[in-house]
C-alpha cells in the first residue's frame, strides 16, 4: 500500500469517527427531544383533564345562588300571606338566572309571530296552509330556543304557515 493510500485511509478513518460522534450527538438530542415531547404531552393531558373537571365552575356558582333564592322563596311562601310576594321573589330569581346564562353567552332566539322560518334556528312541528303568504312564516312559538355564542344549543319549536299547495299548483 502506498503512502497516499495510507493517508486516505487515515482520513477516511477520521471522517468515520467524526460522523459516528456526530450521529451519536444527534441520537442523544433526539432522545432528549422525545422525552421532552412525552413530558409535554403528559402535562397537557393532565391540564385538559383538570380544565374539563372545573370548566363549569362559574356557571355552577351562579346556579347555586339561584338555588338559594328558590329555597328562600319556598321557605317564605310557607309564611307569606300574599301571592304577590312569592311572584316577585320568583321573578327576581328568574332575572338572576337569565343573568347567569347571559354571562355564559346564552341568548334567546328571536322568534316572533310573522318572522320568516329558519330551519337553522327553528324546528317546525306543524304547518298551516295559507294563500296570503309568500314564504314560510312563524305563527306561534311553542318552546323557546337558545344559542350559546353563535351555536344553536336548542332550536325554537314553532308552528308555521306555508304557502297553499293550491297556489303552488296553479303557478306550475
Amino acid at each position: 500500500m502506498g503512502e497516499v493510500q495510507k493517508k486516505k485511509a487515515i482520513n477516511y478513518q477520521k471522517l468515520l469517527e467524526s460522523e459516528k460522534t456526530r450521529s451519536e450527538d444527534y441520537l442523544k438530542k433526539l432522545k432528549y427531544l422525545q422525552a421532552d415531547y412525552e413530558n409535554l404531552k403528559n402535562r397537557t393531558d393532565r391540564q385538559i383533564v383538570e380544565a374539563k373537571k372545573y370548566c363549569t365552575e362559574n356557571i355552577v356558582t351562579g346556579l347555586l345562588d339561584v338555588q338559594n333564592e328558590l329555597e328562600l322563596a319556598i321557605e317564605n311562601s310557607k309564611s307569606a300571606d300574599s301571592k304577590e310576594v312569592i311572584i316577585e321573589g320568583v321573578q327576581m330569581t328568574l332575572k338572576k338566572l337569565r343573568k347567569v346564562l347571559e354571562q355564559e353567552g346564552v341568548s334567546q332566539i328571536d322568534c316572533k309571530e310573522g318572522k320568516v322560518f329558519n330551519p337553522k334556528l327553528h324546528h317546525a312541528v306543524s304547518a298551516t296552509e295559507r294563500e296570503d303568504i309568500k314564504e314560510c312564516l312563524i305563527v306561534e312559538e311553542l318552546r323557546k330556543g337558545y344559542t350559546m355564542r353563535e351555536k344553536v344549543i336548542r332550536p325554537s319549536i314553532v308552528k308555521v304557515a306555508v304557502k297553499s299547495s293550491k297556489d303552488k299548483k296553479s303557478k306550475s
